[in-house]
C-alpha cells in the first residue's frame, strides 16, 4: 500500500473532521481507534474510493494524527537510509547508497512546517525566522536537520538521516566488507588499550556507525560520557551518561554549547569521553582532557584524509578563546590523538574503513604513519604496512595489561 495513493487534501479533510468531533484524546489515542474514526469520517463524507486508495488514506490520517504524517511510511521502510524533503512537493530518499525521488507529498508548506514542529516540540527546540536552522533527532536516534525561509529559498527543507533499528556491530561491518577481521581485532585491542581514537571521513561515510561499533569494546565497568549536538549514539554499554547541547531560547539566552559540556564532563568522573563530532572551539578542551589523564576517548571529525584531519583539529583548537601559539597546539594534538580511523564512501554507495594511521610527533606538528589501507586490487582488499606488526604488538600488549588491571 503506497502513501502516494493518498490525496494530501483528502487526508487533511478527514483529519480535521476527526479533530472537530472531539473523539480523540491527546496522548491516549491508539492507531486502531484513529483508523476506525477515519473509516467513519470517509463514510460520513460519502467518499467512494477503491480499497487500496481508501486504505492509504486511513493510514495517512493515522500517521498525520499520531506520527510524522507523510514521512511515516518512509521511516518504516528498512531500506531507506536518508529522507530529503525539498519543499512540500519534492521528496527524495536514499536506498542502498542511491538517491531516488518518491511520490510522497505534503499538502503545502504549512503542513511540512507542522511536521517539523512535531519533531522539535519534545526536544524544546524551535525553528522560525529568527532561528531558521536547527539540528534535532527522532526518538530512534535518527539525525534531523531543518532549514526554513529566508535561508531556504523554495520553502522548508527537511533532512532525516536514519540508522538501522539494530545498530551494526563490528562483526556486521566485517560481514559487509567495511573492514577486515584482522582490522577489527586490532581496533578492539586499541580501544581496550585506551588509545585515543579519531574517526574521520566525509559526510555519510559511516563515521558514527564505526564509532559506535568501536565503543562496544569498552569494558562494561567503565563510566562513559557521550557529548553530542543531537544525541544519536546508542552504545551497547551499561554505564553511559548522555549529554546533549542546547541552542539559545527565544530570548537568545540559555545556550549550552558542546564546549561547556566537555568542560563539565571532566567533573563527572569519566573513564572515557565520547564527543559525537568535533567542529569548533571544543577541540581545545577535548585535547586538554586527552592529555591530562582521560585516555581512551573517541570522537569523529569531517576530513578528507588522516593528515588533513590532524591539520583541521589544530585549526579548530585555535578557534578557542585562548590565544595559544600554533606550535603549542600542534604538539598537544600530536600527544592527544593516537590513532586515526578514516572512512570513505565509494561510487556504489558502499561505506568502509579505508585507512588506519598512527599519529606521531613530527618536526612540523603531528604526522601520520599508515598502518593499513584499502586497496581494491589487492587480495582481501586491505593491505598492512611494514609498521603494522610493531603497532599491533604494542596495542595487544597494552590491552592485556589493561585487562589485568
Amino acid at each position: 500500500m503506497s502513501e502516494a495513493l493518498a490525496d494530501p487534501r483528502l487526508v487533511e479533510e478527514i483529519r480535521a473532521a476527526i479533530v472537530r468531533g472531539g473523539l480523540v484524546e491527546p496522548g491516549r489515542a491508539t492507531r486502531q481507534a484513529v483508523a476506525a474514526l477515519a473509516e467513519d469520517a470517509l463514510d460520513d463524507g460519502r467518499h467512494i474510493l477503491p480499497s487500496d486508495a481508501r486504505g492509504a488514506v486511513v493510514t495517512a490520517v493515522v500517521d498525520a494524527m499520531l506520527g510524522l504524517g507523510p514521512l511515516e511510511p518512509l521511516l518504516r521502510d528498512p531500506e531507506v537510509t536518508e529522507v530529503m524533503v525539498n519543499g512540500p512537493s519534492h521528496v527524495w530518499v536514499e536506498r542502498a547508497g542511491r538517491i531516488e525521488p518518491v511520490g510522497t507529498r505534503f499538502a503545502d508548506a504549512d503542513h511540512l512546517l507542522h511536521v517539523i514542529d512535531r519533531i522539535l516540540a519534545p526536544l524544546g527546540r524551535r525553528l522560525d525566522e529568527a532561528s531558521p536552522m536547527v539540528d534535532a533527532r527522532l526518538p530512534d536516534g535518527s539525525r534531523v536537520n531543518a532549514v526554513v525561509p529566508p535561508l531556504s529559498i523554495d520553502g522548508p527543507v527537511l533532512t532525516v538521516r536514519r540508522f538501522p533499528g539494530e545498530r551494526l556491530q563490528g562483526d556486521d561491518l566485517v560481514r559487509l566488507g567495511a573492514l577486515s577481521g584482522e582490522m577489527l581485532v586490532a581496533l578492539r585491542a586499541a580501544v581496550a588499550a585506551r588509545r585515543n581514537i579519531l574517526v574521520t571521513g566525509g559526510t555519510g561515510s559511516g563515521k558514527t556507525t564505526t564509532l559506535a561499533a568501536l565503543c562496544a569494546a569498552i569494558h562494561p565497568s567503565e563510566r562513559v560520557i557521550t557529548i553530542e549536538d543531537a544525541a544519536e549514539l546508542r552504545l551497547p554499554l551499561e554505564h553511559v551518561v548522555r549529554l546533549e547541547s542546547r541552542p539559545p531560547g527565544v530570548e537568545g539566552r540559555g545556550a549550552v554549547p558542546i564546549r561547556a559540556l566537555v568542560r563539565n564532563a571532566l567533573r563527572m568522573r569519566p573513564d572515557r569521553i565520547i564527543v559525537g563530532e568535533v567542529r569548533g572551539g571544543e577541540a581545545l578542551d577535548m585535547i586538554s582532557a586527552l592529555t591530562t589523564g582521560h585516555e581512551g576517548s573517541l570522537s569523529t571529525l569531517h576530513a578528507s584524509s588522516p593528515q588533513e584531519a590532524l591539520r583541521r583539529l589544530v585549526t579548530l583548537a585555535l578557534m578557542g578563546d585562548l590565544e595559544l601559539p600554533w606550535r603549542a597546539v600542534a604538539d598537544q594534538v600530536a600527544s592527544a590523538v593516537d590513532l586515526v580511523v578514516h572512512q570513505a564512501r565509494d561510487a556504489s554507495g558502499a561505506r568502509r574503513t579505508v585507512e588506519l594511521a598512527e599519529v606521531l610527533r613530527g618536526d612540523e606538528g603531528p604526522e601520520v604513519r599508515r598502518i593499513c589501507r584499502w586497496r581494491p586490487e589487492a587480495a582481501g582488499g586491505f593491505v598492512w604496512s611494514p609498521a603494522a606488526a610493531r603497532w599491533r604488538d604494542d596495542v595487544q600488549r597494552d590491552a592485556r595489561r589493561a585487562g589485568a588491571a
